[in-house]
């Protein structure tokens, strides 16, 4: 067994990176190809956003003509500048059921860390503040929502084998039409916004969401004020985001929270944002992930037609939150889902599990935790 470190110009060993999953989950049903026209993005140094900032590594495990196993290792700079630390990512990690490949790779991935004065990895953790993270741990029945990962369960063990100890973890919840939503949290986020000279922005046209998408970035990353663990978005970020946006949302479930200035009233700030769309995941396997020449066409008969719908991202600038801030979320969250008549089942993805407070409120509007992921961390030095 060879590693090799994979050439970026190199199209046969990127394609061989790109399409070791397929061998992997060829018999898991749950499994959702992730579009291969943005995984081949991430080879592309010129173009990728990414690497504006930062640097990435790509390792294949490599027996007779087999590919068995791969692992992206990152040094994500905007992430370490943020939160003072000097701590690699690791992502992209996939292999067969043997921990001495499995340890191989990673070792791999810790030399080329330390050669950068990387003293921790962690991970799975992606490019940008806009990938799933963590290993799926517990939740393999379940389909993941578009773009959370999805692993076999020994991954668990592969990991925790190698001195891996757990440095976080999320749950992802699901509601579905027939649950009961309380009418005095409606009533109550009306009242918020009244009292607070708040307003909903709701958009039917995809042109008027673009105008506003590039105001993300402050509020975003205003909305990490107060945290830690986070990366704050870049304006190549945003324009990414601008274009997945365009491509696949429906303008109606994004929903942007607005601040009237008493003095100006025709001046609104961002406060507060909720992104959902329509979950894609069953056309995408059905064409393998391809987009083109015909798996286009998949996908826009697929946004007509799926009853799912994907909540996967809320927030509030930190001056916001509490007093009411979280019955705004959650209202319009019960709104993108069942306002339409179309949709009929959402995923909720990834809330932290130090999220307490917020997991028992959704609980007790009967929304069930089906799924967790772990994010691992190792210490290097």
């Amino acid at each position: 067994m060879d590693i090799i470190r994979v050439d970026l110009a190199d199209k046969k060993l990127v394609h061989r990176f790109l399409h070791l999953p397929f061998r992997i989950y060829k018999n898991t049903p749950q499994w959702v190809p992730p579009m291969l026209m943005d995984e081949r993005a991430r080879f592309i140094i010129r173009k990728y956003p990414f690497y504006k900032h930062s640097q990435a590594a790509f390792f294949l495990a490599i027996q007779g003509d087999q590919s068995i196993g791969r692992i992206a290792v990152l040094d994500n700079r905007l992430f370490n500048e943020y939160n003072h630390e000097a701590t690699a990512f690791f992502y992209l990690f996939e292999c067969e059921n043997q921990p001495a490949v499995a340890s191989k790779l990673f070792q791999a991935a810790f030399v080329w860390a330390k050669s950068r004065g990387l003293n921790k990895i962690l991970g799975p953790k992606g490019f940008t503040a806009l990938d799933g993270f963590g290993l799926l741990v517990k939740g393999f029945e379940f389909r993941p929502a578009l773009g959370i990962p999805y692993n076999p369960p020994y991954y668990v063990d592969l990991l925790e084998g190698l001195g891996f100890e757990i440095a976080s973890e999320s749950v992802s919840g699901y509601m579905d039409a027939t649950m009961k939503f309380p009418q005095r949290i409606h009533e109550l986020s009306l009242r918020i916004q009244q009292r607070r000279g708040l307003t909903i922005a709701r958009f039917k046209k995809r042109t008027d969401l673009k105008a506003l998408i590039p105001q993300l970035k402050s509020l975003y990353n205003g909305a990490l004020q107060g945290t830690s663990g986070g990366t704050p978005l870049t304006d190549a970020d945003v324009k990414a985001l601008t274009a997945q946006i365009v491509w696949f949302a429906d303008p109606s479930l994004i929903k942007i929270v607005l601040k009237t200035n008493k003095q100006d009233p025709d001046n609104k700030q961002m406060v507060g944002f909720l992104l959902a769309y329509p979950d894609i995941s069953s056309a995408l396997q059905r064409n393998g992930g391809r987009i083109f020449p015909f798996g286009w066409i998949s996908i826009l008969c697929e946004l007509k037609k799926t009853d799912w719908i994907n909540i996967n991202g809320a927030g509030l600038i930190e001056e916001y939150r509490g007093l009411g801030g979280t019955a705004l979320l959650f209202s319009e969250m019960q709104k993108s889902v069942f306002e339409s008549g179309q949709f009929h089942h959402a995923d909720i993805v990834q809330i932290g599990v130090e999220n307490q407070k917020m997991q028992r409120e959704m609980e007790n509007f009967g929304i069930s935790f089906n799924k967790l992921h772990r994010v691992y961390q190792l210490n290097l030095v």
